[in-house]
């Protein structure tokens, strides 16, 4: 298992951008998939976004596209998701997980090994 941590979380406006980070350790790190996942206050968890494990395929959830970009440098030991034009319905805990074999692309938060300690996001009106 590759320890996370994430960081990056905040209070921002409404329309601002955020940039979340999900560092790792170990040399195991780029052998793994990366997710993004949130949880907002009496909600269940839901999938954000995955990157598999060279960066060379993402997903993004449906509702998400084109707002929210995940990515990763695997020579820094680090996953991303840049967020734009963020709305108070975004606010959340965000967390990070990792899933091995780092190939398929998954949405379930079942399917995964290990998460962070998660980071929190408040959008203002």
């Amino acid at each position: 298992q590759v320890p996370l941590v994430e960081s990056g979380g905040g209070l921002v406006q409404a329309g601002s951008s955020l940039t979340l980070s999900c560092a790792g350790s170990g040399r195991s790190f780029s052998t793994y998939a990366m997710g993004w996942f949130r949880q907002a206050p009496g909600k269940e968890r839901e999938f954000v976004a995955v990157i598999n494990w060279n960066g060379g395929s993402t997903d993004v959830a449906d509702s998400l596209k084109g707002r929210f970009t995940i990515f990763r440098d695997n020579a820094k030991n680090t996953m991303y998701l840049q967020m734009n034009s963020l709305k108070p319905e975004d606010t959340a805990v965000y967390y990070c997980a990792a899933k091995y074999p780092g190939s398929r692309l998954v949405r379930s938060g079942a399917d995964y090994d290990n998460w962070g300690q998660g980071t929190q996001v408040t959008v203002s009106s």
